[in-house]
Order: C-alpha cells, then sequence, then structure tokens
C-alpha cells in the first residue's frame, strides 16, 4: 500500500467559485482517500506539507496530437517510424509537466503509447486515443498535395506510418471497416473530418467531407462499442449535420452560429475550441515549413475565434478545452487558458479542463475533482487559479508537484 497525505491545503473545487482553505487530503493506492476540514494522520504516509498552497484536479485536454512531430503533417509520414516515435516521447513529458494529467489523443497515437505510458516505461499523461483519424479522400486528415496523381496513401489497415496521424476511407463499406480497424487497435473513440481544414492542402474550409450516409454508419460503428465519434468541423452547416447524425463532441467549430448553438445544446453536444492554434500557426507556421494555402486559411477561423466562445457560452453549450497544436508549438498548450479568458470566467476556464472535459471522457466522479474515490489526479499550484489565471501557464513553473494515479512525478517541494 502506498499513501501521500496532503497538508494544508487551499483546495481548489471546479464547481465552487472560492478555494476552501485549511484542507488534508489523502491519498491511498492511486486513488483519493480522504478530505477533511480537520487534520488527517496516516502512519507510514508520506506528508506533503502545503502551507496554503493550492491543491487542484489533474488538467485535461481534449485535443491534442502527441504523433505531431511536426507542423508540417504533409512530410510527416514520410519521416522513420522510429523517429517520430522517439520525438513523442518528450511531447508527452512536457504535457505531464505543465499539469495535464489526461490528453485526449484526436489522431495519431496508438496503443503502443498508451501501453507504455500505463506501464511506465515513458512518461506522460493518461492517453485516451482515437487512432488514426479518419478522412475522404482529399478531406482534412488527406495530405496529399495536388498532383496529375493521386499517390496511394502510406497507412492501410495492414500497414504503418507513425508518422501519419490520419487514414482515408471512402463509402458506407469502407469506412465501416476503417472504424472496425480502429476499435480492433485499440481505439477508445472515433475521429472524423466532418468539414475541411486549416493545415491541409486540398480541402476549402466549408467542405462538407462525408457524406450523411457515411457518417450515420460511422456514428452507428461507435455506438455499437458503447463509445462515440468527435468530429473535426467549422462551419455552422457542417456542424449541424454531424451533430443531427449523432456526433458527440465538434472540435474547433470557430464557424457556428446561435441556432446551430441551440441545436448543439438541445442534442448535448460539446464543443471543444482549440484557439491557441490558430495563433500559432500564424506565427509560427510559415517559419516551420506549413504550406502557403495553409497559412492563408488560418485568419478565417482565427479571427471568428473568440465570438464563438460568445456564441457557445450564450447558448449553453459545453466546451471542453483543446489545444491542438502542432511540432515545436506543442509548448504553447497551457496558452489556451489565457486566450480564453478574454471571454470566459477563470472558473469556465478551468471547468472546462477539468469537471467538463471528465463529462466528455465519460470519467465523472473519476477525473477532474479531488473527491474520495476519484483517480489522484493533482497538482500543487503557488497561487490561485480562480485570480491568475497565468498560474497555470508556461511549461509549469508555478506548479511545483504533478501527481497522477497516486504517483508523484514532479516534486519541488521541500520535505
Amino acid at each position: 500500500m502506498t499513501a501521500v497525505l496532503f497538508k494544508n491545503a487551499a483546495l481548489l473545487d471546479p464547481l465552487e467559485s472560492e478555494l476552501q482553505e485549511g484542507v488534508d487530503v489523502l491519498v491511498e493506492d492511486g486513488r483519493i482517500k480522504e478530505i477533511s476540514d480537520r487534520p488527517l494522520q496516516m502512519a507510514g504516509a508520506q506528508t506533503i506539507a502545503l502551507a496554503g498552497r493550492t491543491l487542484m484536479p489533474g488538467l485535461i485536454d481534449l485535443h491534442v496530437h502527441v504523433m505531431a512531430t511536426q507542423l508540417n503533417l504533409s512530410s510527416q509520414g514520410m519521416l522513420p517510424d522510429a523517429l517520430v516515435m522517439m520525438r513523442a516521447v518528450p511531447i508527452m513529458a512536457a504535457m505531464l509537466r505543465r499539469g495535464f494529467t489526461t490528453v485526449r489523443d484526436a489522431g495519431g497515437a496508438g496503443v503502443g503509447l498508451k501501453t507504455a505510458i500505463e506501464e511506465g516505461t515513458v512518461q506522460g499523461p493518461r492517453l485516451f486515443i482515437s487512432g488514426r483519424a479518419i478522412s475522404q479522400t482529399g478531406g482534412h486528415g488527406d495530405p496529399r498535395p495536388r498532383s496529375d496523381h493521386l499517390r496511394p496513401m502510406s497507412f492501410c489497415g495492414c500497414c504503418f506510418r507513425a508518422g501519419d496521424i490520419g487514414r482515408v476511407a471512402d463509402g458506407v463499406d469502407n469506412v465501416r471497416l476503417a472504424v472496425r480497424q480502429e476499435f480492433q487497435m485499440g481505439a477508445d473513440q472515433i475521429k472524423i473530418m466532418a468539414s475541411g481544414g486549416v493545415a491541409s492542402p486540398t480541402d476549402p474550409i466549408a467542405a462538407y467531407g462525408y457524406s450523411e450516409e457515411e457518417i450515420r454508419a460511422i456514428v452507428e460503428e461507435a455506438a455499437a462499442r458503447q463509445t462515440y465519434v468527435m468530429a473535426h468541423s467549422y462551419t455552422a452547416d457542417a456542424i449541424e449535420r454531424a451533430v443531427r447524425l449523432g456526433v458527440r463532441t465538434i472540435e474547433h467549430g470557430n464557424l457556428i452560429d446561435d441556432r446551430v448553438a441551440g441545436i448543439m445544446a438541445e442534442r448535448g453536444a460539446f464543443v471543444v475550441p482549440t484557439l491557441v492554434t490558430y495563433e500559432a500557426l500564424a506565427s509560427e507556421g510559415a517559419s516551420y515549413g506549413l504550406p502557403p494555402d495553409s497559412v492563408a486559411k488560418i485568419e478565417t477561423v482565427r479571427k471568428a475565434g473568440l465570438h464563438s466562445l460568445e456564441i457557445y457560452k450564450r447558448c449553453g453549450v459545453k466546451m471542453g478545452y483543446g489545444s491542438d497544436l502542432l511540432g515545436p508549438s506543442q509548448r504553447l498548450q497551457s496558452d489556451e487558458f489565457r486566450i480564453r479568458a478574454q471571454v470566459l470566467s477563470a472558473q469556465e476556464v478551468i471547468q472546462s479542463a477539468t469537471t467538463i472535459a471528465a463529462q466528455v471522457l465519460r470519467m465523472e466522479g473519476q477525473l477532474g475533482r479531488i473527491v474520495p474515490g476519484a483517480l489522484a489526479d493533482m497538482l500543487v499550484v503557488d497561487g490561485n487559479p480562480y485570480r491568475d489565471l497565468s498560474c497555470l501557464s508556461g511549461q509549469g513553473e508555478r506548479i511545483p508537484l504533478v501527481m497522477k494515479d497516486g504517483r508523484i512525478h514532479h516534486n519541488e517541494l521541500a520535505d
């Protein structure tokens, strides 16, 4: 039995608007055992005196690409598999150091990385994986440039390229097969392309992508495995279509309107905005090899990003936290807090990365809060994030302790 006792914490519960002072929290065998506003004692437990520092739940990022080791995804599929995998290891370790104890990979990560983290071979956040994102020919997940010859995709159900974070499948039968293959290979949920995108060479942002019959088949296959579909989608029309066909989470969603946001709220669909990626792509994309066509498309969605938050909030759509950064820009993961704070309260922003994210993952009561029985994912923070969200920014400089599953992965506090 392993036990850790945190003494005299200022406890941050995302459902409460103020910190609770003078709290003790006992962790035992990877879970939160007890919480008390009176002193707790346990023989043999590692005791950590917090002296009033903030103790909060580990953060959850619902849209990452740990295998996106460079901004130019069109050429990444040609890199050696071992190189891509090794580059992913420090990316995951850095996420954990920033306080993200759980992430949902939106295309690229497979069961190998998930298992390596679970068994402790490498350090990183808990992974919920989508396998390869599924795209139609010429869609957001098709990295092939325009040419007079369309080369075959390097990834299919029977071969592997670590750098290909997506795969192409067309037609009802083929998309069913692709979904089944991803589940067989360990996917927790399915990611599809339901509109055009930015960092892809041949798809207009307003393109619908899949037919209704194809989306319906994908949703049916996911439901048969008791899980769900997440869909890359930007425009209001494409979002309405995806949600009406049963898609559970909309990724990005910058070009929403009130009418469609109302439909999302009625159907209980979530949105995962990823505003920081557009700032990164606009400022760094060209220098890191993003094609000019993609750079030109960035402004359309970047300008609409903050306004979309206002619409989602007004219409009651639950917003999860996402970053969607690629390559060297992954260091900016926590800047999403700063951007959202221009529209949302600090508590709302923190909820997006804790309680709402846990709902998306269907892990309520297990992640996102410090409550008895939950997994012991916790951060010690210097400062009060409700008053100053910059406590959570950067590379974890103001997060002196990171715990995941009851194991301390980083500790700068004196014994």
